[in-house]
């Protein structure tokens, strides 16, 4: 029952980003799609590829930053095997962060320390989601006079407030301390105790202030790369549109590809990108070309991921 339970769950996933991709591809013409990237500036396309690389190449440093303060200290050649074949699984498994099991998985079981390698992975991932914020805030602050959108400010709102009460949650100890007492005492099973040890490991990164703080910082890096080459798209097919605007999109854009309601975030990255673009006068044709580019330079990072992870499979079994 379990197993039908998950595989119906994925259908419904799948079916959900070709339901949406059917329904953008609806609503442009195919040749004028194709030819709009095709007359795309290969030069500006390329250095758009070349500067998302620095955006995977940032998260790995973050990532082994972490690791290295919980103690956890690994050949170089594994973590870019686990964090290889996390970029690859992120694509094809449910929502965009699939990959994280794997790598969770992967060190966890050579480092013998799961339940430290699970709160690493987990707040790479709160790092990463701070530093989309603090992108987003700044371009906000900067930009509201040429959006003036209620509805951008509310969403950009609800986004930090929900940052604030998963940081008051990790590294606050009375927080904490009221989760564990209410949450998981007298519950038992493996499954509560393994959350419990998990919020306990992250609680402790308190102590690790200035790991947080390089952390929050490459984020910030990171977070300003897809914007400024989701720009770069744009500008390769001769538009001329206000770069704040990308600013403020591509990090509400992101932050809803993390629910788990698709594969890859594929058809929901698409559908958001058109609606957002398409509101600030960008034609529908343009908005739709300048998403689907961008998820094949994420295709081919992952399928290069992927290689990584299998041609390493024997140090991995070592």
């Amino acid at each position: 029952m379990a197993i039908l339970k998950k595989i119906g769950v994925i259908i419904l996933r799948v079916s959900i980003s070709l339901v949406l991709l059917i329904f953008l591809f609806k609503q442009v013409d195919l040749a004028s799609l194709l030819e709009i990237i095709k007359k795309a500036d290969k030069m500006i396309l390329s250095l758009a590829f070349l500067i998302t690389f620095f955006g995977y190449f940032f998260c790995f440093l973050r990532w082994k930053m972490l690791l290295e303060a919980a103690g956890i200290k690994l050949p170089q050649k594994r973590l870019v095997s686990a964090f290889s074949g996390g970029i690859f699984f992120n694509m094809f498994l449910p929502s965009t962060i699939g990959g994280d099991f794997v790598r969770s998985a992967d060190i966890g079981y050579h480092s013998k320390k799961t339940s430290t390698v699970v709160a690493t992975v987990l707040l790479d991932r709160i790092s990463g989601f701070a530093g989309m914020i603090t992108v987003a805030l700044v371009s906000l602050v900067l930009g509201y006079g040429v959006i003036k959108d209620p509805r951008i400010v509310f969403a950009i709102g609800i986004l930090t407030v929900l940052l604030f009460l998963i940081t008051l949650l990790i590294f606050n100890d009375s927080a904490c301390g009221f989760v564990k007492k209410f949450s998981f005492s007298g519950r038992p099973g493996k499954i509560f105790s393994s959350l419990l040890s998990v919020l306990q490991e992250m609680h402790g990164f308190k102590d690790h202030k200035s790991v947080i703080l390089k952390n929050l910082l490459l984020s910030i890096a990171i977070q300003s790369i897809g914007p400024l080459t989701t720009y770069m798209l744009a500008v390769s097919f001769q538009l001329e549109v206000n770069i704040l605007y990308f600013f403020l999109f591509v990090p509400i854009i992101s932050a809803v590809t993390l629910l788990p309601i698709s594969i890859g975030g594929l058809g929901v990255r698409d559908y958001m990108t058109v609606l957002l673009f398409t509101h600030m006068g960008i034609s529908k044709h343009f908005a739709f070309a300048f998403s689907l580019l961008g998820f094949f330079f994420l295709l081919v990072y992952a399928g290069i991921g992927g290689l990584i992870y299998v041609l390493t499979l024997h140090n991995r079994r070592v």
